[in-house]
């Protein structure tokens, strides 16, 4: 297969198998990896080690080739690659800096509560960890009223143009965890860069994350990706459907019903296949069509 310049990725965390609202995730992104005659890589998202389960990766994996879902490349874990965002944590210089506050306290004094339901940090810990405290975090600088990237905008592929105030709508926030575990932000910048990836389509559950990423990119010199992201799966108390809100494993005897199902969500027209490949000769041409891509991939 020849292939385009277009680098995409799916990023699961190994917390669990995969369920319907993964698989959304899962579909949106090859489909526009395969519509543009990209690369679909797999990254497994373990830099949170509290929360990986033993055999949940390998579990993934299966699952994706039981639904036809062909990765390109090697598969890159992050708990393996620590010295990569150790490396990039120390590029950015008098921009991270250490803090000593607890969750409570950040509650206590809080600027508000973030779109992602964080509380918004209000700079503490900014000229020095109070005497008596020790550092727990490590923050980034987010630039204040005036400084160049206050604002960050975006245009998103799905939701069109979207802007985040950094210091009024997130405030200074954690690169290193008080686990000592490189938060989420730092990692998926740096694997994305390190990676090529050109296009990130992921749920909107991540899209408070964007505008950080995109900050984080800007101050250590990276390009950043085109971005698309769609809606997820809820249940039926509005929550999003994760494992930690009950999601059910998806049903591997029946990939065609799981893949019809999550098609129709993104509001893709396909109808009952006989065939994986039917399926995927549908959803292809479907999502083709409604985002106006130039030319159809076949598998």
């Amino acid at each position: 297969m020849t292939y385009s310049d277009y680098i995409g990725r799916f990023a699961p965390s190994p917390s669990g198998p995969l369920h319907a609202g993964s698989l959304v995730a899962a579909l949106a992104s090859y489909l526009d990896a395969r519509a543009h005659h990209g690369k679909w890589l797999v990254r497994i998202e373990d830099i949170d080690e509290t929360r990986t389960v033993p055999g949940a990766a390998d579990t993934i994996l299966h699952a994706l080739q039981v639904f036809g879902m062909e990765r390109d490349g090697e598969i890159i874990v992050q708990s393996q690659r620590k010295p990569l965002y150790e490396a990039a944590a120390s590029q950015l210089g008098a921009l991270l800096y250490p803090c000593g506050c607890t969750r409570k306290e950040i509650a206590d004094s809080r600027l508000g509560i973030a779109a992602d339901g964080a509380a918004i940090y209000p700079g503490t810990c900014r000229h020095g960890v109070a005497a008596g405290k020790q550092a727990r975090t490590l923050r980034l600088r987010v630039p204040g009223q005036g400084e160049a990237n206050e604002t960050i905008t975006f245009d998103d592929r799905w939701l069109g143009p979207l802007t985040q105030h950094l210091a009024s709508e997130v405030g200074d926030f954690v690169l290193k965890r008080a686990d000592s575990f490189w938060a989420y932000q730092l990692a998926v910048v740096v694997d994305d860069a390190e990676q090529g990836v050109t296009h990130v389509v992921r749920g909107t559950d991540l899209l408070e994350s964007t505008q950080r990423q995109i900050y984080l990119q800007r101050m250590l010199g990276l390009s950043t990706p085109s971005y698309m992201h769609v809606p997820v799966l809820r249940n039926e108390l509005g929550e999003k459907l994760s494992k930690q809100t009950g999601a059910k494993a998806l049903d591997l005897h029946d990939p065609l019903g799981e893949l019809v199902r999550a098609a129709h969500f993104l509001g893709l027209p396909v109808s009952q296949s006989t065939c994986l490949a039917d399926f995927w000769e549908q959803a292809l041409a479907a999502w083709t069509e409604r985002f106006g891509i130039a030319f159809t991939a076949k598998f």
